[in-house]
């Protein structure tokens, strides 16, 4: 039962596929379209079925549908997958040759320059036969992957020419046409630059999702920002800035703190300490002030940098 197609082949569970839905789909349709999978393979439906098609609906039901269906039906789950099918997309543009296209359909859809229209209009006949015969769908699921892996590289940033995935041979150069001077937009941009602008993109979404007070799903976009780019100083400051908005206080000093050890001068970061040390100092001078006269005011004066005194250190004891 092992898929061996699409994003399979780049080792991403494609989920979509598997039960069959849209990427854009909601929850809603993700819903709808596992109780009417579950349905055709529950055992009430297979009455007329073998045992032995009885056995293979049951695995389909347990090691595909259902924890595909528990993975796009919770927002968190949900937002981390579309997060790691955008970064596959983005591999897919620097990696065309990951891709080989194995129907007529999805070199279509590849070439296309419609491709939300085509996308849809290749999936639909798939996903009415894909639960329709068990010994096809790991098939129908592969194909459904290619075109969602198809889709994913289209849409990354930086996507441009329909033939990307179907790379054609090189045509004769016409020299008539070529220009002496080569526009700055025509060139390759560096590895520099392609990094720069995908950390750009993972800070933009985030923003998008703070402006809609949405912290948890921000929060997810810069943990992927910071996987991706371990030691940039800026992906380690926006997730300690969102921390600190979301009020994980802990968190956003552990980021802040590495902010500032890969580039002491980053005034996001800078700002993020100065507010926290801020509350700490507070937070101190209340249990001082709270504390009774004696042991009580003496422990907690000795408390240097107070809750954040661990992270960002305090002054050292001679």
């Amino acid at each position: 039962m092992q898929v061996n197609q699409g994003l399979f082949k780049l080792d991403l569970v494609d989920h979509h596929a598997i039960l069959g839905v849209p990427l854009d789909a909601d929850a809603k349709q993700v819903r709808k379209r596992y109780l009417k999978i579950a349905r055709k393979l529950h055992p009430d439906s297979l009455r007329s079925a073998s045992d032995e098609q009885k056995q293979q609906a049951s695995e389909l039901l347990s090691k595909l549908v259902n924890p595909a269906y528990e993975v796009l039906s919770q927002e968190k789950t949900s937002v981390e997958h579309k997060v790691s099918l955008r970064l596959k997309g983005e591999q897919l543009q620097k990696q065309p040759s990951l891709l080989p296209l194995s129907t007529e359909q999805s070199k279509k859809v590849a070439n296309s320059n419609n491709i939300d229209y085509e996308y849809s209009n290749a999936l639909k006949p798939l996903v009415l036969e894909q639960y329709e015969s068990l010994d096809t769908v790991v098939d129908t699921i592969g194909e459904i992957s290619e075109l969602n892996a198809i889709y994913v590289m289209r849409q990354g940033p930086g996507a441009s020419s329909p033939q990307a995935a179907s790379p054609s041979p090189t045509a004769p150069k016409d020299v008539t046409q070529t220009q002496p001077d080569e526009p700055a937009t025509m060139r390759v941009k560096s590895s520099s630059e392609r990094r720069a602008e995908l950390i750009k993109s993972f800070i933009n979404r985030a923003k998008e999702f703070e402006y809609k007070g949405n912290f948890s799903r921000a929060i997810v976009e810069l943990r992927e920002a910071v996987k991706s780019h371990p030691q940039n100083p800026i992906c380690h400051a926006e997730l300690g800035r969102m921390y600190m908005r979301s009020n994980q206080l802990k968190m956003a000093g552990i980021h802040t703190k590495r902010a500032l050890e890969l580039d002491e001068n980053n005034e996001i970061a800078a700002d993020v300490k100065k507010r926290l040390d801020a509350y700490a100092k507070r937070m101190t001078k209340d249990s001082t002030s709270a504390a009774p006269s004696g042991k009580g005011s003496s422990k907690a004066a000795s408390k240097s940098g107070g809750l954040f005194g661990g992270l960002f250190g305090g002054k050292k004891r001679k």
